[in-house]
């Protein structure tokens, strides 16, 4: 994997120690010829929408075996471990374009549910991105009034007949506050990518954004396609509990349906920053109340290692959830539990050809110590519990 940052202009590094820290620069080529009409846009998205094609020009990889291209902005991180595995799955040889739509319905419909939407990350094939490049200046010329370098892109492709493979691991996050929700109940793939973390709370409580991150890439290291996967197990009909493994672990009174856990609980607003409703989401979304006694107890992670073939990770309580609750029915027996131990062996990662299929659980109480093993499914394992959620209001409490 190899890499550029692209800018605007030249930029003189600080220091010496500044060329060994940052990638190699890249300057744009001037687009002051292209047309520019959105009138609440910016002509950057230009320069943008352009460095695929200039990187090919470049010959910045010449002699190299390239078989895609990614662009990612630069408030954006990715796994790249995971974004490899992805693209594995697919044919290089062929035209892929590979990324996927915004969480947020409202900008899905303003610019299109087939489009990658550029903040998340998408991949271009190497034979895609060398016809991309022969056509991409005058397919310009032809979407003056086209707000940014996305939906320029996407104009493009959809020219050269190429659809939008989507890859649910991309994130455009175009969500705000506190992204715990999503992260949660991430879907069944590999986590690529995670934008507009300047815009968004930090994933962890009690961190900086930049810490935060830091910290969810510790498990990342050990077992990079595990991360955020959702498994789902009870405790007899008492408890429901929740892995996001490596991220968080829910722990909720009651038998709750996987149905019900798989959607994400709206712990954020949407990307108008109004009050968010299911319809504002192109995911499955259920409520969340604002109030702390309605709310499971979350266990953040906050260590983790490697152990033989596996791998252990620890999550502790964030209090301040219940601190406030005047209701016992709130934390019930769960205020017992002090942390949560996820045990879990590294699986070879999936492959494009294998049906995904989550991980089951199981979980035991010891000494206020919740100890969950997490790992494939036996023969004829379901994930049921004694006593089925209602419905009611008390999802969570």
């Amino acid at each position: 994997m190899h890499g550029f940052v692209w800018l605007d202009r030249h930029v003189d590094p600080t220091t010496p120690s500044d060329l060994r820290l940052l990638p190699p620069l890249r300057v744009s080529s001037d687009t002051s010829h292209f047309p520019y009409s959105h009138p609440t846009g910016h002509r950057s998205a230009i320069r943008i929408s352009r460095i695929v094609s200039e990187t090919l020009r470049s010959k910045a990889f010449e002699g190299r075996d390239v078989r895609w291209l990614v662009m990612g902005d630069d408030d954006t991180v990715f796994v790249a471990e995971n974004l490899v595995r992805v693209l594995n799955k697919y044919d290089h040889n062929g035209f892929y374009y590979v990324g996927s739509h915004s969480e947020s319905h409202v900008q899905n419909v303003e610019f299109s549910f087939n489009m990658a939407f550029g903040g998340g990350g998408f991949a271009v094939s190497y034979p895609l991105a060398v016809e991309l490049e022969k056509m991409q200046d005058r397919c310009i010329k032809r979407y003056p009034y086209l707000y940014g370098s996305d939906d320029r892109m996407h104009a493009c492709m959809a020219e050269l007949g190429v659809t939008l493979t989507r890859e649910p691991g991309f994130h455009q996050m175009d969500i705000h506050g506190d992204p715990f929700g999503l992260l949660a109940a991430h879907p069944l793939a590999p986590l690529v990518s995670l934008h507009h973390l300047d815009v968004i709370d930090p994933i962890f409580p009690k961190m900086s954004r930049v810490d935060a991150i830091n910290h969810l890439f510790r498990p990342s290291k050990l077992d990079p396609s595990a991360l955020a996967q959702q498994s789902i197990c009870y405790v007899g009909n008492k408890w429901t509990v929740s892995v996001s493994w490596g991220y968080a672990v829910q722990v909720m009174h009651g038998v709750v349906p996987p149905r019900e856990m798989e959607r994400a609980p709206r712990t954020f607003k949407n990307w108008r920053m109004s009050m968010s409703e299911k319809w504002d989401f192109a995911f499955d979304t259920r409520a969340s109340s604002g109030n702390a006694c309605e709310n499971p107890p979350v266990y953040y992670m906050s260590t983790a290692r490697r152990e033989g073939n596996g791998t252990v990770t620890e999550y502790m309580r964030r209090y301040h959830r219940v601190r406030k609750c005047r209701r016992r029915m709130a934390a019930g027996g769960l205020k017992s539990i002090e942390r949560v131990v996820v045990y879990k062996e590294i699986e070879p990662p999936l492959e494009g050809t294998k049906s995904p299929r989550r991980n089951a659980c199981r979980a035991i109480i010891k000494k206020r110590i919740m100890k969950v093993y997490v790992g494939p499914f036996m023969d004829g394992e379901v994930i049921e519990g004694d006593t089925i959620w209602g419905g009611s209001n008390c999802l969570t409490a």
